[in-house]
């Protein structure tokens, strides 16, 4: 009965946050799933569906950590199926890349379909002494296909694809296809998805088990199409989605793929402080600590592992919302929570006062309305709204009579000075 593990989308040398920590959580990850579902469980093979790096480009340690993890699944004989996704793809017009660089030197076998635009077979075997094939025939008794990364044009390859399966040789009894690409429905804001009718061709070929990559999110359908997200999470967004690593089995009874989830993962934690628009600029700093504070209590953040934490600040203040230093507020919050990583996303509104003016309202009383409400927003001086726009009044009046900017200073300082007493 052939076992195998699916992973995808492993991004090594992610880069998002300028942390060299959070860059190697990818490589912890990736490591820590080989280990404990592909050693540990003596699975027949490994597919990679697309995407084992972030970036064509690598910096020589993420090309380290690449090799290092194909090397210990070697020792123990296991052989890894990849394909390219987006990510790590040729660049147009260019022969080579990292992951072909791996297939020559590191026993990766990459699977790539012939160029038919060239003249060649869309589908060759894999060949042991050239490293290069479409297909490949394990002695586990399945059938692994792969493919490119297509793009827009994937509907259209689907079909040169099911046709192209359909005229291979009879093989083993089960067949895996590599794909890199994701369905719609799945997240929201994902342009050109393909939906479910597209791939049938490739079922009607034989394709026993369609193993995606690309989305990161996890997801089945229909019993033959399996897509195990990413193993970490490459935003704040991605950690609130369901993703790991399937371990499968397939069988004459069918398909059995369990998702595994219990590896190395950064944790992720998101708060959100909701403000009604009566707290002080104090109130909104103490607020936040609080929140902190409480999560750390409740066990939901643990600082000594070092989270990556989003603290969202939602709703309406009584100031100008540009008096919250949010960058000072950032950094307290982040030495209080030891977060690897801290992101404070502060999207308030300050409070609007408007209040209804008669048509033949006078200029005085337009004022007075036009002060009050400027100072009724203001959470410090609200609560003397009438008296300090009154007081503004005056302030305009003293100006116009050309009185000295000291006489200015000393009536600000005393109108000031009566309502804080107040």
């Amino acid at each position: 009965m052939p076992s195998f593990l699916h992973i995808a989308d492993i991004h090594l040398g992610f880069d998002r946050y300028d942390s060299k920590e959070r860059t190697l959580d990818f490589f912890l990850a990736f490591q820590d799933v080989l280990r404990k579902y592909a050693i540990a469980q003596s699975v027949d093979f490994v597919l990679i569906a697309g995407d084992l790096f972030e970036h064509r480009a690598l910096q020589p340690n993420i090309l380290n950590q690449a090799k290092l993890c194909l090397q210990e699944l070697q020792e123990v004989g296991i052989p890894v199926i990849a394909i390219e996704g987006n990510h790590d793809n040729r660049p147009y017009g260019t022969k080579t890349s990292w992951l072909r660089y791996l297939a020559e030197w590191y026993n990766l076998i990459l699977l790539e379909p012939g160029d038919s635009a060239s003249g060649e077979l869309i589908y060759e075997p894999w060949d042991w002494e050239t490293r290069q094939g479409g297909y490949i025939d394990l002695d586990c008794g399945v059938r692994v296909i792969g493919s490119n990364w297509y793009g827009a044009s994937a509907p259209r390859a689907i079909a040169q694809l099911a046709a192209s399966i359909q005229q291979l040789p009879p093989g083993p009894d089960h067949t895996i296809m590599l794909f890199h690409h994701g369905l719609e429905g799945q997240i929201a804001r994902y342009q050109g998805a393909l939906n479910y009718k597209d791939l049938l061709p490739l079922q009607a070929a034989g394709v026993d088990y369609l193993a995606l990559g690309h989305i990161h999110k996890n997801y089945e359908e229909q019993g033959w199409i399996f897509n195990p997200g990413s193993l970490e999470a490459n935003s704040i967004e991605e950690s609130r989605y369901k993703r790991g690593a399937y371990l499968v089995e397939i069988s004459s009874d069918g398909i059995r793929a369990e998702l595994q989830q219990e590896y190395y993962q950064r944790p992720v934690v998101c708060l959100c402080l909701k403000l009604r628009g009566q707290e002080s600029l104090e109130e909104v700093q103490e607020a936040a600590i609080a929140e902190i504070q409480q999560a750390i209590q409740a066990g939901q953040l643990i600082p000594a592992q070092a989270p990556i934490v989003e603290l969202r600040i939602e709703g309406q203040v009584g100031f100008d919302r540009l008096e919250l230093d949010t960058r000072k507020l950032q950094q307290e919050l982040k030495q209080l929570s030891n977060a690897l990583i801290f992101l404070l996303k502060y999207d308030v509104d300050s409070v609007e006062y408007a209040t209804p003016l008669a048509d033949d309202a006078s200029r005085l009383q337009i004022e007075q309305e036009v002060f009050t409400d400027f100072l009724t927003a203001h959470n410090t001086y609200k609560k003397q709204a009438q008296k300090l726009a009154q007081g503004l009044i005056d302030l305009k009046d003293q100006q116009l009579e050309g009185r000295s900017e000291a006489d200015l200073y000393d009536f600000v300082q005393t109108l000031l000075d009566f309502n804080i007493s107040e």
